[in-house]
C-alpha cells in the first residue's frame, strides 16, 4: 500500500472517531465532564423561599430572644446520697456510683471492710437572677445534695461550685449561689400580662444536652396539682402552673420559660407524662411566685407563707347555680379552721372567694398562687359571694403554725330536727345511707351525721364526689341527726332543684351540691 493511501486511511479513521465523540457529547454530555472536568451545578435552579416581612419578624424574634436568654440559663449537676437504689426515670436522669457491694472476688470471706455510701448523680437547670450569682432552680433538682455536691456550668462552659442558700418544697423552688460578678441575669417578666396563646421558648439542659432551646406557646394558666397528676402533694402545696407545649424533658427542671421579649415568665418544673419523657405538655412555676419566693430565700433562707385557714375547693356548674352565681367562678369554702385568720375575719363555710385584692380567683390553683405572693402578717381583701350578693372581708394572714392542719377542720352546727332512723336508698341519685351508733360517732369524733354506706358508679352522687364511708353532717345548712331527716329534706325538693350537703371523710370536711333528677 502506498504512503498516500495510508495517510488517507488514517484521515478517515480520525474523522470517524471525532464524529463519534461529537455525537456522544451532544447526547450524553460526557465530553464536557471528562475533558473539561466540570462539576454538576447542584441546586442552582432551586431559588430560596422568600419570607414575607411578618415571617421574617417572627423568625428574627425567636433568634433574638434565644441569643439574649441562653447566657442566663445554667446547667446544674448534683451529687447526693442515695438512701436506696432507684430505677431510672422521674424528672432527673440518675445514675449511681460507689456501689456498696463486694469486688466480685469469690474467695472473699466475711472480713470487715469499709462500705462506701452509694451516691446519685442528677442533672437539672437553673436561671441566674442577680449579677452576683444567685440562681433559681427546682427544689427537687438540688434536694439531698452532699456538701460541695452542686456544680454549675454556664453557657460559656465555665464551671462553678455552688452553695445551697434555701429551699421551699411547697413551690418546689430553691436558690443556689455561685461567686461571680457582672453575670448575665434574667429579666423577670410581668405575670399579669401573660396570656394563653403567647409564643414562648423553654431553655434548659434536657437529657444532659446543655442550653437547649425549644419553642411553643402558653397553652393554659392556673393549672393545679391534679392537672399534672401530682397526687402526693401536701395540702399546703402551692400549684398555679403555666402550661406550655414547648418541649420539656428530664433535665429541663429549673430552667426558664421566656417570652419573646426575653423576659422570664416561669421556671420549668414538671411534665405530664406516663413515660417520663415529653408527650406534649410541660408546666412552669409563674414568675410572680418565683420572685416572691426567691426574695425570701435569699433574705432569710426560708419562706413564711400567710394562710387564711380554710379548706377550699373548686366549684361546678350545679353548685354555681345553687349559690346564685351567673357563671362558674370562685373557690368554695368547705370549712373554716378554729382560731384561724379566716374565722377572725368572719369567713364562713359556703362562702365563695371571688378575688384577692381585686384579682379574680377562678380556681383553687389561682387562689393559692395569689396568696403565695403574700406573707404572714400581710392583710388582704377578699371578695366574697354570700347569700347571693358580693361582700368584702379584710383578712390578716397567719403563718401555718398558728392555724390547725387543713385535714383537721371543724364545722359549726345548725338547728336539729327529729325524724325516724334506718337504711335509706336514694336510687335516682345513686347512694345509700344508714345511721351511726353512739360508739361510731365517738370513734369518728363527731356529734351527729349519717353514714354513706354505698355509692353507685357513674351515678349523680358519684359524679358529684360522694364517697362510701363519708358522713353527711348537714343538708341545706341543717344539722343531720337521722337518715329519715335527710330523706325528708331531699324528698321535699322538686326536679331541677339542688341540695347542699356538708360531708366528712376521715378528718377532711367538704361540700357538694346535688341536683335532684
Amino acid at each position: 500500500m502506498s504512503k498516500t493511501k495510508i495517510k488517507e486511511a488514517c484521515f478517515y479513521v480520525s474523522s470517524a472517531f471525532i464524529a463519534i465523540m461529537a455525537i456522544v457529547t451532544v447526547h450524553f454530555g460526557w465530553l464536557d465532564s471528562v475533558i473539561a472536568k466540570e462539576k454538576p451545578n447542584i441546586g442552582a435552579n432551586m431559588p430560596p423561599v422568600q419570607l414575607d416581612n411578618v415571617a421574617k419578624a417572627v423568625n428574627n424574634a425567636y433568634i433574638a430572644a434565644s441569643e439574649a436568654v441562653i447566657p442566663t440559663v445554667v446547667s446544674i449537676q448534683v451529687v447526693s446520697e442515695a438512701k436506696q437504689l432507684q430505677s431510672f426515670g422521674g424528672d432527673l436522669e440518675d445514675f449511681f456510683f460507689g456501689w456498696p457491694f463486694g469486688d466480685g472476688n469469690k474467695n472473699n470471706k466475711n472480713e470487715d471492710r469499709e462500705v462506701e455510701t452509694p451516691k446519685r448523680m442528677g442533672s437539672g437547670s437553673g436561671v441566674i437572677i442577680t449579677p452576683d450569682g444567685y440562681i433559681v432552680t427546682n427544689n427537687h433538682v438540688v434536694e439531698g445534695a452532699i456538701e460541695n455536691g452542686i456544680t454549675v456550668i454556664t453557657s460559656d462552659k465555665k464551671e462553678y461550685e455552688a452553695k445551697l442558700i434555701g429551699t421551699d418544697s411547697l413551690t418546689d423552688l430553691a436558690i443556689i449561689k455561685i461567686d461571680g460578678k457582672n453575670l448575665p441575669a434574667a429579666h423577670l417578666g410581668d405575670m399579669s400580662k401573660v396570656k394563653p396563646g403567647e409564643m414562648v421558648i423553654a431553655v434548659g439542659s434536657p437529657l444532659r444536652l446543655q442550653h437547649t432551646v425549644t419553642q411553643g406557646i402558653v397553652s393554659a394558666l392556673g393549672r393545679g396539682t391534679s392537672d399534672i397528676g401530682a397526687f402526693n402533694s401536701s395540702a399546703y402545696s402551692i400549684a398555679n402552673y403555666i402550661q406550655t407545649d414547648a418541649a420539656i424533658n428530664p433535665g429541663n427542671s429549673g430552667g426558664g420559660l421566656f417570652n419573646l421579649n426575653g423576659s422570664l415568665i416561669g421556671i420549668n418544673t414538671a411534665i405530664a407524662s406516663q413515660t417520663g419523657s415529653f408527650i406534649g405538655y410541660g408546666f412552669a412555676v409563674p414568675v410572680d411566685i418565683v420572685k416572691a419566693t426567691a426574695q425570701d430565700l435569699i433574705a432569710n433562707g426560708k419562706v413564711e407563707y400567710g394562710y387564711i385557714g380554710a379548706q377550699i375547693r373548686d366549684i361546678n356548674s350545679t353548685e354555681a347555680k345553687y349559690f346564685g352565681l351567673d357563671k362558674v367562678e370562685g373557690v368554695l369554702v368547705n370549712s373554716v379552721q378554729e382560731k384561724s385568720a379566716a374565722e377572725s375575719a368572719g369567713i364562713q363555710s359556703e362562702d365563695i372567694i371571688l378575688a384577692v385584692n381585686g384579682k379574680t380567683t377562678g380556681t383553687v390553683a389561682e387562689l393559692k398562687g395569689l396568696l403565695a405572693t403574700y406573707r404572714a402578717g400581710d392583710e388582704v381583701t377578699l371578695t366574697i359571694w354570700r347569700d347571693k350578693k358580693s361582700i368584702t372581708k379584710k383578712v390578716k394572714l397567719k403563718p401555718a403554725n398558728e392555724s390547725d392542719d387543713l385535714s383537721d377542720n371543724k364545722v359549726k352546727s345548725g338547728d336539729i330536727d327529729e325524724d325516724a332512723d334506718g337504711i335509706v336508698k336514694f336510687d335516682d341519685i345513686g347512694f345509700t345511707i344508714e345511721s351511726l351508733s353512739k360508739s361510731e360517732k365517738e370513734k369518728l369524733d363527731i356529734d351527729n351525721g349519717v353514714l354513706i354506706k354505698s355509692v353507685k358508679n357513674y351515678s349523680i352522687a358519684s359524679k358529684a364526689g360522694m364517697r362510701a364511708g363519708s358522713v353527711i353532717l348537714k343538708a341545706d345548712r341543717k344539722k343531720i341527726e337521722t337518715t329519715g331527716q335527710l330523706k325528708k329534706i331531699i324528698n321535699s325538693k322538686n326536679k331541677g332543684e339542688s341540695v347542699l350537703l356538708n360531708l366528712r371523710y376521715g378528718k377532711s370536711d367538704f361540700i357538694i351540691v346535688i341536683e335532684i333528677p
